[in-house]
C-alpha cells in the first residue's frame, strides 16, 4: 500500500442492536447457580430484607440492646481515636522499612 492511499479501519468484532442501557432497577431474582433451597426460600429472604426499617445514625439498637454504628466515628472515642498522638521520623521510617532502618552497623 502506498503511503498516501488511507483505509478506513473496520473492526473484526461488531455487535448487534444499538447499546441500551436499563432505565430502572431489574426485578431481583436468586443467582441461576444457586442450590434449589436458596431458590425457594429467596421470596422469603426478601420479604424480611425489604421488611426491615432503614435505619441511619446511632440511635438504632439490636436486639441485644447493643448500639449500631454505621460509621467508626459513631462509635466511643477510646475506640477510634489513637493513645500516640504524635509519630516520631524515626519510628516512621521503622514502619515503613520493615524493621531494616533498625538494625546497627
Amino acid at each position: 500500500m502506498h503511503p498516501s492511499i488511507r483505509v478506513a479501519h473496520k473492526p473484526l468484532i461488531s455487535f448487534l442492536g444499538k447499546r441500551k442501557w436499563p432505565s430502572g432497577p431489574q426485578p431481583q431474582h436468586p443467582h441461576p447457580a444457586a442450590p434449589a433451597q436458596f431458590k425457594e426460600a429467596f421470596s422469603d429472604f426478601l420479604k424480611k430484607y425489604q421488611g426491615t426499617p432503614a435505619t441511619s445514625g446511632s440511635s438504632a439498637r439490636t436486639a441485644s440492646g447493643k448500639p449500631v454504628l454505621n460509621e467508626f466515628w459513631e462509635a466511643p472515642e477510646h475506640l477510634w481515636r489513637p493513645r500516640i498522638s504524635h509519630l516520631e521520623d524515626s519510628e516512621i521510617d521503622a514502619v515503613l522499612s520493615g524493621g531494616a532502618s533498625l538494625q546497627r552497623l
